[in-house]
């Protein structure tokens, strides 16, 4: 097969790279350039794609031996990922960047360029085991990345590879030493890739503006407080809120909703964050066909967290879910993932970006 080995300049990337030349595929490295500023978007560990990355990439690719091209795709991240975060975080929503940029650029722009350069399948390092169109868990708990992935659709995860997500991390990093890869031990990126200071707020506040609003609370309808927007807050969000102690009952407050429109935004009790169901919109179901009728799961709302046993059901476009047990911190314009447990790592199902949770 001929493989576009998508390469970042992190270990992960560099491993899977090397395993698909080792299985004797025919493999071309290249790496996404996604910022008019590469020289910015690199902070330490903060960060990725920056000149230093695609120095590294290229390193590694020179190691395999493997030819090795950079490919802009900046104006493309900008559109459908960097603006599609501003809208959202605008519009009261919590969005997922890295979900938007996996649906968007490396597995629809970039698989579709590689496909018509005559690719067979784009490999990536996400941690994420694929098999005959089945999409699992990574067997790596801790690094699972399947949840960012749930967002593809059947035919873009034909076109797909993961080669290191049925390895633990640790034994990546002790491959890409044995390899001779550099990056071995180069520190993982956190947070938002374009967002290498980590402050969200200030990166979203200038490009939004100051839009005042009042932090209310969500019983009484008491004012508590002012806001520069909404922008600056997210549901489940305790620091921050510009309020004074907790309470009445002593207790910390959260923030319950957010009402864009009017620019309040409601803080209450951890109780008042529990919901009991949840609405879905933009289903993409792995298989290609969405179920008929109710199908027992376990729904994820977070990347990290926020797991319950639920009752989903396809509705048109959407997805209902009912939940066995409560969940709090649910926000519109995260993804909702519906897994099916399974030993061999728990099968993805599918998605849908959250407009409701109901309590």
């Amino acid at each position: 097969m001929r493989i576009l080995a998508a390469m970042s300049g992190g270990v992960d990337s560099a491993v899977a790279a090397a395993r698909m030349v080792e299985a004797g595929h025919d493999v071309v490295g290249v790496h996404l350039a996604l910022s008019t500023a590469p020289g910015t978007l690199r902070t330490g560990s903060r960060g990725c794609c920056s000149k230093e990355d695609a120095g590294d990439a290229r390193r590694s690719a020179d190691v395999l031996g493997i030819p090795f091209y950079v490919w802009d795709f900046a104006d493309r991240f900008k559109e459908d990922v960097i603006d599609d975060f501003v809208a959202s975080y605008a519009a009261g929503e919590t969005p997922n960047p890295c979900l938007r940029c996996n649906e968007k650029i490396k597995f629809s722009a970039l698989a579709d360029r590689a496909v018509a350069l005559g690719f067979d399948a784009v490999a990536t390092g996400h941690y994420a085991q694929l098999n005959d169109g089945v999409l699992r868990r990574a067997v790596d708990a801790d690094k699972d990345q399947s949840y960012v992935l749930a967002v593809l659709t059947a035919e873009q995860l034909s076109r797909a590879v993961f080669p290191v997500g049925d390895t633990p991390k640790s034994r990546i990093r002790e491959e890409a030493a044995e390899r001779g890869l550099a990056v071995a031990n180069k520190p993982d990126s956190h947070d938002i890739c374009f967002i290498p200071s980590g402050d969200t707020r200030a990166f979203l506040g200038a490009r939004i503006g100051v839009r005042p609003g009042a932090v209310v609370d969500d019983r009484s309808g008491e004012v508590l407080a002012q806001h520069e927007g909404v922008h600056g807050f997210t549901i489940g969000q305790r620091k921050g809120l510009g309020i004074a102690g907790p309470g009445p009952d002593g207790r910390p407050r959260y923030v319950t909703a957010i009402e864009p429109e009017s620019g309040t935004v409601r803080v209450g009790s951890a109780e008042q964050l529990k919901v009991e169901s949840i609405r879905a919109e933009r289903a993409v179901w792995t298989s290609g066909t969405a179920p008929v009728g109710p199908i027992e799961c376990v729904v994820q709302v977070r990347a990290h967290g926020g797991l319950a046993p639920a009752v989903a059901e396809a509705v048109g476009p959407g997805i209902e879910i009912s939940l066995r047990e409560p969940l709090t911190g649910v926000a519109a314009g995260q993804a909702a993932v519906l897994y099916r447990p399974d030993a061999a790592g728990d099968i993805v199902l599918g998605s849908g970006t959250i407009t409701a949770g109901d309590r």
